[in-house]
């Protein structure tokens, strides 16, 4: 009876062995499964990931490509003022505003006054042909400009001879070229003080960048450029402030002395016109 409980024991020995060596094997089999699906999961959303992330930067610089150039240079100039510092970019832009704001007064004045001088001319020539120096002077009361004022001088002194004609000529021409000029002497004020303003911004600048050295206790490359880049960044404003303003200041300059010679030329004209029509006499 020992003998066939020993030979079961060992017959059931034999049969469970392989089964568990298949059972491990198994689950060895499973676990590596499961790892590569994993890591495939793992590597798809990597992927998938690593893709978004590109079309989201192939999508934002499609759109700063479309950002019109006008919008951009805005930003930039938002920027650069803010890092500047508000308090001190904004006297470059006070006079900016200021030089503009007289530049753009003279300038329509000047287009206003510029006439038809030639036709200003003729029709005073036929009203002294035809109807005396009343006719010639209410023409130049009823016209606007410069040399109709001169004109209108002029004629209203015919009876007191051609010296008194050519010395008011003279006088009120002045008078008006003063008046063409007339804030030119601001806007030159604008033009030398928007670098000076720019370059105290700078100066105070500097002055708080060695301040944070001291403070930090060492020499750090990015406390000093950090410090010098904000105090240049009104000199740069200053200057090209001033280029601005300098630009107007002698378009405004030409338009003047165009204006000036027009006027000495119309005076020249008006005198033979008086003596080729016996207004006044060369003895006067």
């Amino acid at each position: 009876m020992k003998k066939i409980f020993a030979i079961l024991m060992s017959l059931t020995l034999l049969l469970s062995a392989p089964l568990t060596v298949l059972a491990q094997g198994n689950a060895e089999a499973s676990k590596e499964t499961t790892e590569v699906v994993n890591d495939s999961i793992a590597q798809a959303e990597k992927a998938a990931a690593d893709a978004v992330v590109a079309e989201q930067a192939k999508t934002d610089a499609e759109e700063a490509a479309k950002e019109p150039v006008k919008t951009k240079g805005k930003n930039v100039l938002k920027e650069k003022f803010i890092e500047g510092g508000a308090f001190f970019m904004s006297f470059p832009l006070i006079c900016l505003i200021l030089g503009l704001a007289i530049a753009l007064e003279r300038i329509i004045t000047l287009i206003m006054s510029r006439n038809n001088n030639k036709k200003l001319i003729q029709d005073v020539e036929n009203a002294l042909a035809s109807g005396g120096v009343d006719k010639a002077t209410a023409i130049c009361r009823e016209t606007k400009g410069p040399v109709a004022s001169i004109f209108y001088q002029g004629l209203s002194r015919s009876s007191q001879g051609l010296g008194q004609v050519e010395k008011s000529l003279m006088d009120y021409g002045s008078v008006q070229a003063g008046l063409l000029e007339k804030g030119l002497v601001w806007l030159s004020l604008f033009i030398a003080l928007a670098p000076m303003l720019g370059f105290m911004g700078t100066v105070i600048g500097m002055i708080g960048a060695f301040d944070d050295i001291q403070n930090a206790g060492e020499i750090s490359a990015t406390i000093v450029a950090g410090g010098i880049k904000v105090a240049l960044l009104t000199t740069v404003a200053g200057l090209i402030v001033a280029m601005i303003l300098q630009l107007f200041y002698n378009l405004i300059l030409s338009m003047v002395d165009s204006l000036t010679t027009e006027m000495e030329d119309s005076s020249i004209a008006l005198v033979d016109m008086l003596i080729k029509h016996n207004v006044v006499s060369t003895k006067g």
